[in-house]
């Protein structure tokens, strides 16, 4: 077993296990190489459950977080999935193994160009990326069965509300981002939105606009 095979599993036994109780999305987690999502100059430290840094001011988010939301959206295998904030295509790699189909918007370019690179290297087939503003959705590939929003956001989008499937769900935490956010579950049944609150979480803000023009591709 190579040393990030190792680290894999102590994160799935002892950071995920005895909070996720998802079995599909512990096993999702065990399929994607983390190590690869990352700098090379963090790559040790992949696999510990905390966020690290991508460039661009930004990070990728611990391994517990993208699994709790992965799992917040409780998917089965046949959804379209919408993901908001690409970052380093982590999260879209996961929830590539637990859907359907995956879209993933991310607004800065560079990290847009480096997940689309990673995860057709890993031949993430079913993951497409869009440099684009994420806050607008993906209007020409809705609806979605799920949203799973990787920044907090002061107030819901009506693009995200709007362009759910009937029972779709989307996942997003909300809140000022200089102080603890709250994550929601928004449920669309018809007539209305049900509504779970899924407990306190901390991310960058989610920024309106895109570093360039949408680009879509596979």
């Amino acid at each position: 077993m190579s040393s990030y095979a190792r680290q894999r599993a102590h994160m799935l036994d002892h950071d995920l296990r005895p909070r996720i109780q998802d079995p599909r999305v512990l096993d999702a987690m065990g399929q994607v190489p983390r190590e690869c999502f990352v700098p090379e100059d963090v790559r040790e430290r992949a696999y510990g459950d905390h966020p690290l840094p991508i460039g661009l001011d930004q990070t990728i988010s611990q391994p517990f977080v993208v699994a709790f939301m992965a799992a917040a959206a409780s998917l089965t295998g046949s959804e379209k999935v919408l993901e908001v904030g690409a970052g380093s295509g982590y999260g879209a790699a996961v929830l590539g193994r637990l859907a359907r189909e995956v879209w993933t918007v991310e607004r800065r370019a560079p990290l847009a160009e480096q997940a689309r690179e990673r995860l057709r290297r890993l031949n993430f087939d079913n993951v497409h990326v869009v440099t684009a503003d994420g806050t607008l959705g993906l209007p020409d590939e809705a609806p979605f069965d799920a949203i799973v929003v990787t920044a907090g956001a002061a107030i819901v989008p009506h693009a995200f509300l709007e362009q759910l499937a009937l029972g779709g769900r989307l996942v997003l935490p909300v809140g000022r981002c200089d102080d603890t956010q709250r994550m929601y579950r928004f449920t669309q049944r018809g007539s209305g939105f049900s509504l779970d609150e899924l407990g306190p979480f901390r991310f960058v803000p989610l920024v309106f606009g895109a570093d360039e023009a949408p680009t879509r591709r596979a």
